[in-house]
C-alpha cells in the first residue's frame, strides 16, 4: 500500500536534483563562475589558495562562456570590452582548455614595452611608487621582492611585485597590440608567464576572457593534507574572506 507514496517521494527527489542541476549551470553560465588560484603569478593581488568569483556577464557571452566551449558563433554577444587594470579570467590562446588569471595591460592598439624594469604603454612611463619589501611564498621558500604600487593610465591603481630589473621579461620588445585583442601581465612580474612570451601566451583574444575577478569568496593555505580537516580553521585566511579585487 506504500508503494505509490514511495515511488511519488522518489520522483520528487530527482526533479529536485535535476532543478538544483540546471539552477546551478544557469548560474555558472551566465552569472558568477568560481575559480581557484594555483600558481603565484598574480600576487600580491591573488594568492596560491585563493577561490575567487568571475563576472560571467561582464563583458557578455562567447561561445567560451557555455559548458564544453561549443564553437556556435564567434566574438561577443553583446561585445562589451575589458577596460584596462580588470584582472581577468581567460582561456589560454594555444590550448584553450587551459585557463589563465592576468591584469589587462593593453588594448588593441595600444604599444607595451618594458625596458629596465619599467613598464611603458604607449610611450609613456607607468608611474610607480615603492612599497618596500615583500616577503613572497608562493612558490614554497620565502623570497623577498619589493612591492610598488602601480597607476595605470586611466587611474587604475595596483600593487605589483619585483624581484629584478634584468632579463628578458624587463627588457622586451615594443609590443603593438592587435585589434581584438588584449596584451595581459601578472602583478608578479618576474614570476609571470603571460603576453610578454609571443610564442607561449602572447595576445589574448577578448572573445577568449571568460569575464573579471571581482571577489575571493575563499582563501586557504594549506600546510597540510587537505583530509586533516582539523587545521582548517587555523589554516583559512579569514581576513581575505569576500575580499574585492583591485
Amino acid at each position: 500500500m506504500k508503494r505509490p507514496q514511495q515511488h511519488s517521494t522518489l520522483v520528487d527527489n530527482v526533479k529536485t536534483i535535476i532543478y538544483a542541476g540546471l539552477i546551478a549551470v544557469v548560474i555558472r553560465t551566465f552569472l558568477f563562475e568560481p575559480f581557484f588560484i594555483p600558481s603565484g603569478s598574480m600576487v600580491p593581488t591573488l594568492l596560491v589558495g585563493d577561490y575567487v568569483f568571475v563576472e560571467k556577464f561582464a563583458y557578455g557571452y562567447s561561445h567560451f562562456s557555455l559548458p564544453f566551449s561549443p564553437p556556435l558563433f564567434s566574438g561577443r554577444i553583446p561585445h562589451w570590452s575589458p577596460k584596462r587594470g580588470d584582472v581577468v579570467v581567460f582561456r589560454l590562446p594555444r590550448d584553450t582548455s587551459v585557463d589563465y588569471v592576468k591584469r589587462v595591460i593593453g588594448l588593441p592598439g595600444d604599444t607595451i614595452q618594458v625596458t629596465q624594469g619599467q613598464l611603458y604603454i604607449n610611450g609613456q612611463e607607468v608611474p610607480r611608487t615603492d612599497d618596500g619589501d615583500y616577503t613572497d611564498t608562493s612558490g614554497g621558500g620565502p623570497v623577498v621582492m619589493r612591492r610598488y604600487t602601480e597607476t595605470l593610465p586611466g587611474g587604475k591603481v595596483h600593487s605589483i611585485l619585483k624581484a629584478t630589473d634584468q632579463g628578458f621579461f624587463n627588457n622586451t620588445q615594443v609590443y603593438t597590440v592587435p585589434p581584438g585583442d588584449m596584451f595581459m601581465m601578472g602583478d608578479s612580474r618576474d614570476n609571470s608567464l603571460d603576453s610578454r612570451v609571443l610564442d607561449d601566451v602572447g595576445y589574448v583574444p577578448i572573445e577568449n576572457a571568460l569575464g573579471p575577478a571581482t571577489v575571493i569568496f575563499f582563501s586557504i593555505d594549506l600546510q597540510n593534507p587537505w583530509y586533516e580537516f582539523w587545521d582548517w580553521p587555523f589554516e583559512i585566511r579569514w581576513d581575505r574572506l569576500f575580499h574585492t579585487i583591485s
